[in-house]
């Protein structure tokens, strides 16, 4: 853990205590005064990092040692009030749910940014007509803005999600029930919940880990949706494609030896992050189910991957928030690549159109025949289509010239802007 990362534990886990306190003390669990000389007492003491982390290795977590160095800072006559019915686990998990907090919320400011870039570009490009690519290859027309929908609602039901996760405190003692209080000891979890702005666990959840489940995978659905993100849009800047390109900035996405390229380094970052805390919600996952009353190893192992892929996450968000609010759009090479195929990613309107003149049969051969002929002459599909012995005379003119028209084959593109929008506006 990084000495950053291991103060703010450290601050978060003397928030548990000194609240713990607070809410004994108002319920006449503690003697008057007790929690105001702790806070005094504590608050500004300077806790030695370096030996709790130490002391991890003997104690198991970082509750126990932190534990006897604030009880160490504490006069004799208020020692045996501090960290009273808790146990180090308790200390522990609400101590992450309070790290976890400010970070699920700057999680969602970035992607609100991220709503709001997609959306203008959804609206910009509503009717900027590209290929449509399965299994890697041309299929059927599409607009541009439809697909940053389809990256918008994947961001978007991701955040929902990951709103709707609670962060209950942990409160339960040596081994989950209040050992000790009787019926006060819910009544202190509950305070205690409310005193730290965490959510209300209906028990203490010391091995159900349902908590720690919805929170992992809600983290990963993110992670997955802005791979999703970065992967498309690195295989739209390639050389070859070049339909859109990452954000330029100063040095950004340059090569060691190769002065010529432009590489979607922000997409890099995205996805290697993505992969990392796909592996981190692995070893969350199997955890979830823990022996007895407290867990043996397993507790233990879901720390690190918890608060490493929040952070991330955070990065990754962040360049995704540079990569659509910058994001070049390149409609000329879109148009580009819709001819590519001299056409023939409107071989299947044409066949429907040619059908009931020639018959099923022969509008496939024909439509087919044409496409193939205009890639290799360079010649327009409809002029090509127009020329086929026979084709000639009996198709209008127009009609071929329609029905070679990516644009006007998008389907419900346009339509599903408008209803995509209106989903993530509300």
């Amino acid at each position: 853990m990084s000495e950053s990362n291991a103060k703010a534990m450290i601050r978060a886990m003397l928030a548990f205590e000194l609240a713990l306190a607070d809410v004994q003390q108002a319920r006449g669990a503690i003697p008057e005064g007790v929690s105001q000389q702790l806070h005094q007492l504590l608050e500004d003491h300077g806790f030695d990092a370096e030996a709790i982390a130490a002391g991890i290795a003997t104690g198991g977590n970082a509750a126990i040692p932190f534990v006897k160095q604030a009880r160490a800072a504490l006069p004799a006559d208020i020692k045996g009030y501090f960290h009273q019915g808790a146990t180090s686990q308790d200390v522990v998990d609400s101590a992450l749910m309070l790290l976890v907090k400010p970070r699920l919320s700057a999680v969602n400011q970035l992607l609100l940014r991220c709503r709001a870039a997609a959306i203008k570009l959804m609206r910009d490009h509503e009717q900027t007509v590209m290929v449509g690519r399965t299994l890697m290859q041309q299929a059927l027309p599409i607009t541009f803005g439809v697909k940053v929908a389809h990256w918008a609602i994947g961001l978007e039901q991701a955040r929902r999600r990951l709103a709707e996760v609670t962060l209950p405190v942990q409160f339960g003692g040596a081994v989950g029930v209040h050992s000790g209080w009787d019926e006060q000891g819910l009544a202190f979890m509950d305070a205690l919940a409310e005193q730290l702005g965490l959510d209300t666990a209906v028990l203490p959840w010391h091995t159900d880990r349902q908590p720690i489940h919805a929170l992992g995978t809600a983290i990963d659905a993110v992670a997955g949706a802005v791979e999703k993100l970065a992967l498309d849009v690195a295989l739209l800047t390639q050389t070859e494609v070049g339909e859109v390109a990452e954000p330029s900035a100063p040095g950004m996405g340059e090569s060691s030896s190769m002065p010529h390229k432009r590489n979607p380094v922000r997409c890099a970052l995205i996805r290697g992050a993505a992969r990392q805390i796909h592996g981190q919600a692995s070893v969350l996952l199997n955890a979830v189910a823990q022996p007895l009353e407290r867990g043996l190893g397993e507790w233990h192992a879901e720390w690190a991957p918890l608060i490493d892929s929040l952070l991330l996450l955070e990065g990754a968000l962040e360049q995704a928030v540079a990569l659509l609010e910058g994001l070049e759009v390149n409609p000329a090479a879109m148009q580009r690549n819709l001819a590519v195929t001299g056409g023939g990613i409107m071989a299947e309107p044409v066949s429907r159109m040619l059908t009931p003149a020639l018959g099923v049969d022969a509008a496939k051969r024909i439509s087919a025949e044409a496409a193939e002929s205009a890639r290799l002459s360079g010649r327009g599909y409809a002029e090509v289509l127009e020329e086929h012995p026979e084709v000639q005379g009996k198709v209008d003119h127009q009609a071929l010239l329609q029905a070679t028209d990516p644009a006007g084959y998008v389907g419900s593109s346009r339509e599903q802007v408008v209803r995509a929008v209106e989903w993530l506006m509300r």
